[in-house]
């Protein structure tokens, strides 16, 4: 009744492009009530792209973004990737690489000690105060939806560079299947308040939680539980890995991180959105299946076993309708191959 059904269901998601690591997971999805979402590469496309340079006074910004993009070159984050492309003219190789989870990254390039990252991260780590005018252009482009990365060297704030995410088509639709489904979407992201909210506005989600370090990922997923929240996080990268695990349900995108895809439960190999509710229905529907196979086995036997015991049946009757009950689960796990996702 179980192996039949759950070979059948999980066969159909392969199909699908959506591998499910094990029973376990079906009754999981079926207590989740709340979904959380990371934002770059899960809601978003991930492909950032360079909207804004503005140095200091006396930077010249051909010479910020070269830097930036030298230091970068050893980040795996999608705002690195974005600088690092932007450059048109390569700069000497970063030595010293360190990258703080959620902060920022320093190294050393061409001989100065460079750091970027938030600048909430520049002021408390280096010391090194934001001018007014900077200050004024970061709450500007925050407040437009980029995320703004402070660049610093030699002591000084040097300029920031702005960049931007694209929202994937099919999420603001994967948002509202969820909310049909009974579930409550959360938007959890390392970025600012303001590219957080202006892309929470786009898919229609209400709760957003910004500005969370990788361990905040990790806090958040544990106070909704302390709360009789029963939790699913849906993520990409290394950043989300430990809330993955921590999650009662953990969905990776097939398309991020090998750490986030061996946390989760749940893979969704095209790393499409709007199959997240449809691997949600297909293991509800794979539970519903298995327990209704197994009720129809123990009613069928409750019923049949005493009749023959009592020899009110004839044998041969008694094998075939033994037959039949193997025939009946294997025909009703089957019916799962007709699953199709929500067009």
């Amino acid at each position: 009744a179980t192996p039949t059904a759950l070979l059948v269901g999980t066969g159909r998601g392969a199909q699908l492009g959506i591998l499910i690591r094990g029973p376990q997971v079906l009754e999981q999805t079926r207590r989740i009530d709340t979904v959380v979402l990371d934002k770059t590469g899960t809601v978003t496309a991930g492909t950032m792209t360079v909207t804004g340079i503005h140095p200091a006074e006396g930077t010249d910004p051909a010479e910020l973004l070269r830097v930036a993009a030298a230091l970068e070159h050893g980040s795996e984050h999608p705002i690195g990737r974005a600088i690092t492309a932007a450059a048109t003219v390569a700069a000497g190789a970063v030595e010293s690489f360190s990258a703080e989870a959620g902060q920022g990254v320093h190294g050393i390039v061409e001989g100065r000690m460079v750091a970027a990252g938030r600048a909430s991260w520049i002021t408390t780590r280096w010391a090194i105060p934001v001018p007014e005018e900077l200050a004024a252009t970061i709450a500007a482009d925050e407040s437009a939806g980029a995320t703004v990365t402070v660049v610093a060297w030699d002591g000084q704030m040097r300029g920031t560079i702005s960049v931007a995410d694209t929202v994937k088509p099919t999420s603001p639709e994967a948002i509202a299947r969820l909310r049909a489904l009974g579930l409550t979407p959360i938007l959890l992201t390392g970025d600012n308040p303001g590219a957080a909210r202006a892309i929470a506005d786009q898919v229609g989600i209400e709760d957003v939680r910004a500005g969370v370090t990788p361990q905040g990922k990790l806090d958040t997923i544990r106070e909704l539980q302390a709360a009789g929240r029963v939790v699913a996080m849906v993520g990409d990268g290394v950043n989300d890995a430990a809330a993955l695990a921590a999650a009662d349900l953990g969905i990776a995108m097939g398309t991020g991180t090998d750490a986030a895809i061996t946390a989760a439960d749940l893979t969704i190999v095209s790393g499409d959105l709007v199959l997240v509710p449809d691997a949600i229905r297909l293991a509800r529907r794979t539970l519903g299946t298995i327990k209704g196979n197994l009720f129809w086995a123990f009613a069928y036997n409750v019923a049949a076993i005493p009749v023959a015991m009592l020899a009110l049946l004839n044998p041969i009757l008694a094998g075939a309708a033994m037959a039949f009950s193997s025939v009946f689960v294997v025909t009703n796990s089957l019916r799962l191959r007709r699953f199709r996702p929500l067009s």
